[in-house]
């Protein structure tokens, strides 16, 4: 049932609504109550009910109102409190930047100072106990910046660093143990030191780490554990470790070689400024390792490590101006390269110095300037300069002739492995000079060499094969290791293969193919090469018989004082064979021939003095050289003495 209550009375409406009685409270009235009364009950109680809504409404109404002042008030206070923090921010900054202005920094943000002001700065903070004063001012004393150099001062400071955990101070401590520089080596303490810089993060003790397994220095030496190290320093972007790993992908050491990981890892150290990663980087464009061959580029990164001072960029770009390899060739500029990396007692430069000056090359020529580089260089374990300056011995050459000091340069070459010096100590033995003659020790050094590749140890070895020289004669073997040292562009190989090719000597006779090493050899500028080429000329063997060419190689070798050239021509002159025949010009050429111990070219002198050809008669002098030659062992001169 609806009822008509009068809302004006709530001040709400004259109008009159229709509700419900609330069925709630119906079911408390009694059912005995009659209907009026039930009615008029039920009116009271919507009344009431509305009465407590509209207050209900009238109290949320005024906690609104409240709240709405409450929140403005608080907004004022909050503007208010708000101006105070700003104001105590600035004035705490400032007092922030003022201690850091007061704060040590390290010696490299200094760049303002002298070295004597930045080392009193450090020390000041060093004796206040800055941790990381104390680790700058140990190398300061290390490396004599802004005070003497006093190593165990910098023990001193280093060690006051990493007793406080100070990763650097503990790093820097290490490497002094492992140098023993200040303080006793203690491999196994600087280990330790190590290890307690990486447990702080610290990367350059991750390369630390590296390079003590690489190197096996307190501790198993673990190639692999050494690349781990390595590649941890390398990621969080330490240089040293960067160039670490690329050497270890370069040379496939504790890792798969892999060129392309070693380009990378350099190029990551190199554009952060390392000077070895920038010449390392050079020499992976120079060789075309894990990119293609580029000199332009290797320069580039050459430069930029010379210019650093590293002495191994200095060199290479030397290297390259000599050769004019990326730029246009200089020997003057490769001189000032050299010399640079001499400057600093760096053995290569000292030894490259040295052949510039033997040499005269980019610079005047000065053989004892030469020795001296070279024994300096060579005192330091150069082989380079141990090989030359033996040469120099050997030869006479700025100093007065020493065989046995030759050997003794030769020997130090050689043991450290330089194929150069094994192939000249072999030399000495074969022939006697400077030691006892040993062809079983000549073969042994030649094998050395041979072995690593170098084209002159390997033809030499060939001929010990080929005449059963300190072991049997082999044809078969001779050929072998002419044709190494033939494929090299040797050119005395090339001419014995070309002799085996001829006589058909541990290879199938093939004058064709004697003719292609003999024309290889002589197209070098070989002698004994271009004498082969015209006899084959001369013969028509191999090749179309030609007197010209024939006579054109002759000359060439004649005139490069080969002896059997110089027979030989004289007798293309003899015999009008591509030259016009010439009796006194072929016995000019015998003659140069037969003063050095050609017996043909004796003989043929002494009979063109025997019957007054291109010379005035002389029996004489036709007896004189005919029996040289005889005594020489020509047959012809023998039987003309027989009869004469």
């Amino acid at each position: 049932m609806k009822y008509l209550i009068t809302v004006a009375a709530f001040g709400l409406s004259a109008a009159l609504h229709a509700v419900e009685c609330p069925a709630d409270f119906a079911k408390t009235l009694p059912e005995s109550m009659s209907q009026k009364d039930r009615d008029l009950q039920c009116s009271k109680e919507v009344a009431r009910r509305a009465e407590l809504a509209r207050q209900q409404e009238a109290n949320k109404a005024k906690q609104a109102s409240r709240k709405a002042a409450r929140a403005e008030a608080r907004a004022d206070d909050y503007q208010d409190e708000n101006a105070q923090l700003q104001e105590e921010n600035r004035r705490l900054k400032q007092q922030l930047n003022q201690l850091a202005s007061d704060r040590y920094q390290p010696s490299a943000s200094n760049s303002k100072l002298t070295p004597e002001q930045d080392f009193a700065r450090a020390r000041k903070a060093a004796d206040q106990g800055d941790a990381s004063a104390q680790a700058d001012l140990g190398m300061m004393y290390r490396e004599g910046r802004g005070v003497g150099k006093d190593p165990a001062q910098a023990v001193h400071w280093f060690r006051k660093a990493a007793d406080q955990g100070n990763a650097k101070g503990q790093v820097r401590l290490a490497g002094m143990y492992v140098r023993g520089e200040g303080v006793a080596r203690d491999n196994d303490r600087a280990f330790v030191l190590l290890k307690l810089s990486v447990a702080q993060g610290e990367p350059s003790g991750m390369y630390g780490l590296g390079w003590m397994y690489a190197n096996g220095r307190g501790v198993a030496k673990d190639e692999k554990e050494a690349v781990s190290w390595y590649r941890k320093a390398a990621e969080q972007g330490y240089a040293d470790g960067q160039a670490s790993l690329g050497f270890m992908y370069r040379d496939g050491t504790g890792i798969a070689k892999d060129d392309a990981q070693a380009l990378h890892w350099f190029r990551k150290a190199a554009e952060q400024g390392s000077a070895l990663a920038q010449a390392s980087l050079g020499g992976m464009y120079a060789n075309g390792q894990g990119v293609a061959k580029d000199d332009v580029q290797a320069v580039s990164w050459y430069r930029k490590a010379a210019e650093q001072g590293d002495a191994q960029g200095q060199h290479m770009l030397g290297v390259m101006y000599q050769y004019g390899r990326g730029v246009g060739k200089d020997e003057k500029e490769a001189v000032n390269w050299y010399r640079k990396v001499a400057e600093q007692g760096g053995a290569k430069g000292l030894a490259s110095l040295g052949i510039m000056y033997r040499d005269g090359r980019g610079v005047a020529k000065d053989e004892a300037q030469a020795l001296s580089l070279f024994r300096k260089a060579a005192e330091q374990g150069s082989t380079l300069a141990q090989a030359s300056l033996g040469a120099m011995y050997r030869d006479g050459t700025g100093v007065a002739k020493d065989e046995a000091q030759a050997v003794s340069w030769f020997r130090k070459a050689a043991e450290q492995g330089d194929a150069q010096g094994q192939h000249m100590l072999g030399i000495m033995y074969r022939d006697g000079r400077g030691v006892a003659k040993d062809e079983a020790q000549a073969l042994s050094w030649f094998r050395k060499a041979a072995e690593q590749g170098n084209a002159l140890a390997q033809a030499a070895l060939g001929a010990m094969y080929a005449n059963g020289q300190g072991v049997a004669k082999d044809d078969v073997q001779a050929v072998s290791w002419f044709r190494k040292a033939a494929e090299q562009g040797d050119a005395y190989g090339q001419t014995n293969l070309g002799l085996r090719y001829e006589k058909g000597l541990g290879v199938t006779k093939d004058d064709g193919e004697a003719v292609n090493w003999y024309r290889k050899a002589a197209e070098q500028g070989y002698a004994r090469g271009q004498y082969r080429l015209g006899l084959m000329y001369v013969n028509g063997k191999g090749i179309d018989k030609n007197d010209n060419l024939a006579a054109l190689w002759y000359r060439k070798s004649a005139e490069q004082g080969y002896p059997e050239g110089q027979f030989a021509l004289g007798w293309v002159y003899q015999q009008g064979r591509g030259v016009s025949e010439d009796d006194r010009v072929a016995a000019e050429w015998y003659r140069k021939a037969a003063e050095q111990g050609v017996a043909g070219a004796m003989n043929n002198l002494g009979q063109m003095y025997r019957r007054g050809e291109g010379v005035p008669r002389d029996e004489s002098l036709a007896l004189s050289w005919i029996r040289k030659a005889a005594e020489a062992g020509d047959e012809n001169a023998k039987s003309t003495l027989k009869n004469w």
